[in-house]
């Protein structure tokens, strides 16, 4: 009666294996590493710099026990911290030969100990949030409206280039709040004016107004394209953020997006504010130059400039002019696309007055090369040598021997070269390592108190099916700790406290198992069948009960930020484990405890009483 199938009890077999092999490298504690990112966003942590890397603590004679790389680091670990400083330092050494122009960032880390094979099945432990490791964090406000605000400028600027090509005389584009005004002499011009703006632009709507003899045309951002710049200005930021962030060698910095206009920056280990706030708000800026063609970059002449330009991982330098053809303010947009000829390519928007330069010094120089130089902390790297095919002028293309990759990641440096709207901190605070020691030792101590007063609780009341709860609801922590380090979330202390928090709810749904259980038998009911009945009673209650949290967890997620929405993941993986572990889990032990026997006088599920006993 009370047996499940095989497939199902290989099915939950299955699952609490999968939870034990993710939870495992949690437990293994962390050993020392070196920690390699690029400081230039034109450099990529690829199969070449793994090599490079291995074979200079080759050459240092220092031993590594695994290799962890991702797209924006490569982490190898050593023994113990002595070896770990000699290993930071040789390989800083060889990578940054010129310490005044580092073209990576190498930093001290921590890797788990967990084994190999476990690395291989990608069983990682959780990151621990900056409550859980200390260091800085900071709140950035993003004003969305200067983003829009540089856009309508632009706009305009670009509104009377249009109208000077078109040949429409008109009274001047002026801008009246987030509105561009443009004053026509009649009504027939601005009927034309109207349909070459439309033609050329698909972001603009319009509006008409008549004072005198002035005909008016407004013209105004669409909403989609209002949404789109400030979508596009918090991505620049996030990019630009982490492109200085590398350069305080930050082992795991967090960069991201919170709510509609808010970047959040944490920093782990990092203790210096000002440091950290002198780096978020540095500037950069973009040039574009004509390279000196038949100039030497070992000796240029006077009136040159050397910059290198990255090319598989060796600087190439070039000799470009002083002379400075356009700045980063004129870049209006920069994405990754294809070319006539279907090959990877950038496509640049400049604004008008940008055009007219680019026009005049693309008609001079056709045939020559040019290049757009990245200045930062006084520094110029060359991030596009180009050889111009034909005159342009707002819209061009920047082509050459580029992969779908190149062409995105030199498009990102473009458009990141500065901020593309101004942020302002509205919060910041350090922790420091004591308060971290005290917010693990307590946090762990909750949790781990808690569960000992729930599992002594169902032992002492519902005797053997209070030590099936009890495994069930050990299952339950191993599961949820397992996904979370499946999902590498972060762990912080909010997410400890709906840790303990889960522990209480996942208990109720036993406890209404258990208590239906007592019902059937004290209405006479076999035992066996009250097994049945308990379980196949209680769900509906248990699936009420827990959607209806489950909804008010997905509520916190989607309203809240910051610690409310981390408390908010944890507690809705929560409940979906406790669901499995209560129902599936605990009545498999069941099965196996009881399931098998034909005779069946009792049940070891505590005191019952029945009516009028």
């Amino acid at each position: 009666m009370n047996r499940y199938p095989i497939w199902k009890n290989l099915m939950i077999g299955v699952v609490l294996i999968f939870g034990l092999l993710y939870t495992l490298p949690n437990f293994f504690g962390e050993v020392p590493a070196v920690q390699v990112s690029t400081a230039r966003s034109s450099l990529k942590v690829d199969d070449d710099l793994e090599k490079r890397v291995l074979e200079i603590l080759t050459s240092a004679k220092i031993e590594n026990s695994g290799v962890v790389r991702d797209q924006a680091s490569l982490r190898v670990r050593v023994k113990d911290i002595d070896t770990q400083q000699k290993a930071r330092e040789s390989v800083d050494r060889a990578l940054n030969p010129d310490p005044k122009n580092p073209g990576y960032v190498v930093a001290l880390n921590l890797l788990s100990a967990s084994p190999k094979w476990l690395t291989a099945i990608n069983a990682l432990p959780m990151y621990l949030g900056l409550d859980l490791r200390g260091g800085v964090h900071f709140l950035l406000q993003v004003d969305m409206q200067g983003a829009v605000s540089k856009q309508i400028d632009a706009t305009a600027g670009d509104l009377r280039t249009l109208l000077r090509q078109k040949k429409l005389s008109h009274g001047g584009v002026s801008r009246e709040g987030d509105k561009l005004a443009l004053r026509l002499r009649s009504e027939a011009d601005r009927k034309q004016a109207q349909n070459i703006i439309r033609d050329a632009r698909d972001d603009l709507e319009f509006a008409e107004r008549t004072e005198g003899n002035d005909f008016w045309l407004i013209a105004t951002l669409t909403a989609p394209a209002r949404k789109s710049i400030q979508e596009e200005a918090i991505k620049q930021n996030i990019v630009t953020l982490h492109n200085r962030v590398n350069e305080l060698g930050v082992a795991e910095p967090v960069i991201q997006q919170q709510g509609l206009d808010r970047i959040v920056v944490q920093l782990p280990g990092v203790q210096d504010v000002s440091k950290a706030k002198d780096l978020i708000g540095r500037t950069a800026t973009l040039q574009v130059r004509m390279v000196a063609e038949g100039a030497d970059p070992i000796n240029p002449p006077p009136g040159v400039d050397v910059f290198p330009e990255i090319r598989d991982g060796q600087e190439v330098p070039h000799a470009v002019k002083k002379q400075v053809v356009l700045t980063g303010d004129r870049f209006v947009k920069a994405s990754a696309t294809f070319d006539s000829n279907q090959q990877p390519a950038v496509s640049v928007d400049l604004d008008s007055a940008g055009g007219l330069i680019m026009r005049d010094t693309t008609r001079e120089y056709i045939h020559k090369q040019m290049a757009i130089v990245l200045f930062e902390k006084g520094r110029g790297e060359a991030i596009s040598v180009a050889t111009i095919q034909g005159e342009f002028s707002n819209k061009f293309q920047i082509t050459g021997n580029f992969s779908a990759e190149d062409t995105t990641r030199l498009a990102i440096l473009i458009r990141s070269g500065s901020l593309a709207a101004p942020m302002d901190i509205i919060e910041e605070r350090v922790i420091g390592p004591s308060a971290v020691a005290e917010n693990i030792q307590k946090g762990f101590n909750s949790t781990l108190w808690g569960f000992v007063a729930i599992a002594a609780f169902m032992c002492t009341y519902y005797m053997l099916f209070g030590v099936i709860s009890t495994i069930a609801l050990s299952a339950n922590v191993l599961l949820l700790i397992a996904v979370l380090s499946f999902c590498q979330a972060t762990l912080t202390l909010p997410g400890i406290a709906a840790i303990a928090l889960t522990l209480g709810m996942a208990i109720d749904s036993n406890v209404l198992i258990n208590e239906r259980i007592r019902e059937e038998l004290r209405n006479g009911v076999s035992p066996q069948a009250a097994i049945t009945a308990g379980y196949e009673r209680a769900f509906d209650t248990i699936l009420d009960s827990n959607v209806t949290t489950l909804i008010a967890g997905i509520a916190l997620f989607a309203f809240g930020s910051g610690p409310v929405k981390g408390f908010a993941v944890v507690h809705c993986l929560g409940i979906l484990t406790s669901m499995f572990s209560a129902v599936l889990v605990s009545r498999m032990i069941t099965n196996f405890v009881y399931g098998y026997r034909r005779k069946l006088d009792k049940l070891g599920i505590g005191q019952i009483w029945k009516p009028g006993v």
